[in-house]
């Protein structure tokens, strides 16, 4: 047995990563517009602005993707500071050439978001961007032209800074009202051109926050999340209303994670972190309620909202036809105090784990990790997946005569592909692999163009300095063989 005929290959990017044009075509701002670089490669990017008194502030991205800025705040930008998402990787001047690559390199799929800011940049109320809307189309014509299969996410950490100002944040339910409309618009915009979709990109995340958060900010948490997952419920109905043959997706961050001994509470605990990492927004997007352990969740969190009836009817009409992840890493639980050795990657913290290599960037290598989370999830979920975010961050190297020698990142992606391959094997039924990312970005944890994940090589370096050229590395050529073969040459 192998990879089924018909399996997709390719790469994974984002629009507020990768697109640049942040204010060009009818395109209003987004939270990330205002973000600089972190200070060093393993702390968070700062998000700068003004407060309540007009002082300069700033605090790291995660907190405000949730909740917007403190209350009596404004946005800002400051000369002092480079924005590297202004530019990115200027894909949206180099979107033909780009695809082009891609296509070369023997992609029959692409992972991309649309960003909501170029579509309505002032919610519906200000209504839809034409522009926009014909940007996008040209992109995705652009892949089919190639033979190229596209799965879209909607909402990629680059909801309009208009709405934010306007409601506040996913705690107010007029947010759901704003992304089903978005949502419709585009499944009728794109209907010919794409029938794969993602709603939320990784949207179990306000789950994993929630550890470090006070209690306000953890029922924040909870509510926002409750109504981003019925968004998605009411979408994905819009979806199979228009056309049946739309899959609309949910995707959720790969929380894989072991016990740290075989100490029964160790065990118990990490499957109950899965739980409320994973399980609280997987379980509830696929068997169409909230699961058996939620109230215990909220119990322990300290949290209580409301669920109506026609939130619960959503959520059981709605459910997601397939089951796509991001898993880099692994990460382990414990609960000996003297046996943890503190690593963060990701958005996910833990013990370190004596029998895996670590990145740079403190990520753990852990390929084999990747087969049992897709037989765990495979068997909890039984709906096909997709694995949409797999790849390596490093610093590459471009030599005098255009070459990039990425080794480390092709054998990264050699044996994860081999374990995804003897779990597809062994009965995990899959749609298919996106690497991340297919051409150079901004590191969304800091901000970096220089932590380069892509098969591509942009040139352009953490202040904006550079030719913004594209140049093939080592890898571009070896994973041209991996989609050309259907997985048979690794």
């Amino acid at each position: 047995m192998s990879f089924p005929k018909g399996f997709l290959w390719g790469t994974s990017v984002s629009a507020a990563q990768i697109e640049g044009g942040w204010n060009e075509g009818g395109k209003s701002p987004v939270m990330l517009d205002y973000a600089g670089v972190a200070s060093s490669h393993t702390g968070s990017r700062p998000v700068y602005y003004l407060n309540a008194d007009g002082e300069r502030e700033s605090q790291t991205t995660v907190p405000l993707i949730v909740d917007g800025l403190p209350k009596g705040a404004k946005w800002q930008l400051f000369d002092d500071v480079h924005y590297t998402n202004h530019k990115a990787s200027d894909f949206y001047h180099h979107y033909k050439e780009d695809i082009a690559m891609l296509a070369e390199m023997g992609h029959t799929t692409f992972n991309t978001s649309i960003s909501w800011a170029r579509i309505f940049p002032e919610g519906l109320k200000g209504g839809v961007n034409q522009e926009g809307v014909e940007f996008y189309r040209n992109v995705f014509s652009e892949c089919r032209k190639y033979g190229i299969d596209p799965i879209i996410t909607l909402c990629k950490y680059d909801e309009p800074v208009y709405l934010e100002r306007t409601y506040g944040g996913w705690t107010n339910r007029g947010m759901i009202d704003e992304f089903v409309e978005y949502a419709r618009l585009c499944f009728t915009e794109y209907k010919d051109l794409v029938n794969k979709w993602l709603t939320f990109n990784e949207i179990n995340v306000l789950m994993v926050m929630s550890y470090a958060s006070g209690p306000e900010q953890r029922k924040k948490n909870f509510v926002s999340l409750h109504n981003q997952m019925v968004a998605a419920a009411r979408a994905a109905k819009i979806a199979h209303a228009l056309d049946p043959s739309i899959k609309v997706g949910a995707m959720i961050c790969g929380a894989c994670s072991y016990p740290l001994t075989p100490d029964p509470k160790d065990v118990l605990g990490n499957y109950l972190q899965f739980q409320h990492d994973f399980g609280y927004a997987g379980d509830t997007m696929f068997r169409g309620a909230y699961p058996s352990y939620a109230p215990r969740i909220w119990a322990e969190n300290g949290v209580s909202f409301e669920i109506s009836e026609e939130d619960q009817k959503d959520l059981r009409e709605g459910t997601a036809d397939f089951l796509a992840f991001s898993y880099y890493m692994s990460s382990t639980f414990t609960t000996h105090e003297d046996l943890t050795d503190p690593v963060t990657g990701n958005v996910f913290s833990g013990s370190g784990n004596p029998y895996l290599e670590y990145s740079e960037w403190g990520w753990a290598k852990d390929p084999l990790g990747l087969k049992y989370w897709l037989h765990f999830l495979y068997d909890r979920y039984q709906v096909p997946l997709f694995d949409v975010e797999n790849g390596l961050g490093a610093r590459d190297v471009l030599e005098a005569d255009g070459t990039v020698h990425d080794d480390y990142r092709i054998q990264y992606l050699r044996d994860h592909i081999s374990a995804m391959k003897e779990a597809v094997e062994e009965g995990v039924e899959m749609l298919g692999y996106t690497t991340w990312g297919g051409i150079d970005l901004v590191a969304a944890s800091t901000g970096e163009l220089s932590k380069r994940y892509g098969l591509i090589y942009v040139d352009v370096d953490d202040e904006g300095q550079g030719t913004y050229k594209r140049y093939r590395k080592d890898s571009f050529y070896w994973y041209q063989q991996v989609c050309k073969s259907n997985g048979e040459v690794l």
